[in-house]
């Protein structure tokens, strides 16, 4: 089983005031990739759970990676496998499929490629061998979306969505 990871206490107050911003409409990319509130039921409570994350863009495809390792939202997606992205008054459902350790070693290695500072939070470079790219993968998962349906219509989003 991976390893619970702690995300850093300055992550977690930026969070509060990356969501605030993202619920008001703005868009924010960080660190070079588009910011979404990310909702997912909870896996315990049932209960939609809201975090800003980074989508990821690679040859047309759109991921989710876990540069703190198996955190809540990472095992709500594993239990739920569908969530909601919204971006400003836009939301969109998406299907999100774990990557096998080796496909998601390749996302991983071009995303630390592109020079992202976040590429620093998976403890790898881009001189490791696949090995490791591979066994980071298993303590990072990386997940594959998919659009489920068209996107749900402005008024729906302003709502608070319901899983």
């Amino acid at each position: 089983m991976a390893k619970i990871s702690q995300v850093p206490t300055f992550v977690r107050a930026a969070n509060v005031m990356t969501t605030t911003l993202l619920r008001a409409g703005f868009k924010l990319v960080g660190f070079g990739t588009p910011m979404y509130l990310f909702t997912v039921r909870g896996r315990k409570s049932g209960q939609p759970r809201t975090t800003p994350l980074a989508v990821v863009e690679q040859d047309g495809k759109r991921y989710l990676l876990a540069p703190y390792g198996v955190v809540d939202w990472v095992r709500n997606l594993r239990a739920a496998g569908v969530a909601i992205l919204t971006r400003g008054r836009r939301a969109e459902e998406i299907r999100a499929t774990e990557l096998p350790s080796d496909e998601a070693a390749l996302v991983l290695k071009t995303f630390i490629a592109s020079g992202n500072p976040i590429g620093r939070n998976f403890g790898v470079t881009v001189e490791s061998s696949p090995e490791d790219f591979e066994r980071t993968a298993i303590k990072h998962p990386v997940f594959l979306l998919q659009g489920v349906a068209t996107t749900i219509s402005e008024s729906a989003s302003q709502a608070r969505p319901v899983l």
